[in-house]
């Protein structure tokens, strides 16, 4: 007998892309995989073994952060670097992408950043227990430009409901696009949620913080005249 799935796990924060993966994210994946990818198992995950740390040496006031979906890694691996004492739990599906993340945690020597190669949707919602996050990030997830895909797009009320209890109260969450009308609705969408705040004066957009780096892609983007809208909610119930 199949088991009923939420609304919110209908929801799916990816589409799975054909890409080729070179012969150097291969030999991480075949290496990296056992040590710093994390499997899916529907039970809540325990941060100390994920780590690799006894229960004792890690703190319940160790930042824990989530981000999901991201892309090829360079990124999250900056954020994770200049953030040494926070705990990053970084989530995406593509191969090329896991294989690339994981190659450059190797050549950073990064101990603090963790994979899981899976469905954010149905990790937040089985293995991530309410009121336990510091921070969620999401940088740039596809915008799905065509009205008629709109509710294939991540950020809607259901998912960002989830996020919500997902964080600690006075944990935040950070959105980033570069899609105009994307972030419009991401703002319409974070602002509805009661258990979370817009830090910006104006509730709309704040100006990049500057933890997140400016990726390659990013920045032809910027030099090209495109936008990038950043927004940043804290869960204040």
């Amino acid at each position: 007998m199949n088991t009923p799935r939420s609304k919110t796990s209908r929801i799916r924060s990816f589409v799975l892309r054909t890409g080729r993966t070179t012969s150097a994210q291969q030999r991480a994946l075949e290496t990296l995989s056992s040590a710093l990818l994390i499997p899916f198992q529907p039970t809540q995950l325990n941060w100390a073994q994920a780590f690799g740390l006894s229960a004792l040496s890690l703190s319940e006031a160790t930042p824990r952060i989530v981000e999901i979906g991201f892309g090829m890694g360079e990124t999250t691996a900056s954020i994770a670097a200049a953030r040494p004492k926070d705990q990053f739990l970084a989530l995406e599906v593509h191969p090329p992408g896991v294989g690339a993340l994981l190659k450059r945690i190797n050549e950073m020597g990064l101990t603090n950043l963790r994979l899981m190669r899976h469905d954010a949707v149905e990790v937040l919602e089985q293995m991530i227990a309410p009121n336990t996050l510091d921070g969620v990030h999401i940088y740039f997830p596809d915008p799905w430009h065509k009205k008629r895909h709109h509710k294939r797009r991540l950020i809607q009320a259901p998912f960002m409901r989830l996020l919500a209890e997902r964080l600690k109260v006075g944990g935040y969450l950070h959105l980033a696009t570069d899609w105009q009308e994307y972030a419009e609705q991401m703002v319409s969408v974070g602002n509805a949620e009661q258990m979370l705040s817009n830090i910006s004066p104006a509730k709309t957009y704040v100006p990049r913080p500057t933890y997140r780096p400016i990726t390659k892609f990013e920045n032809r983007g910027l030099n090209l005249g495109h936008g990038v809208w950043d927004l940043v909610y804290q869960r204040v119930i």
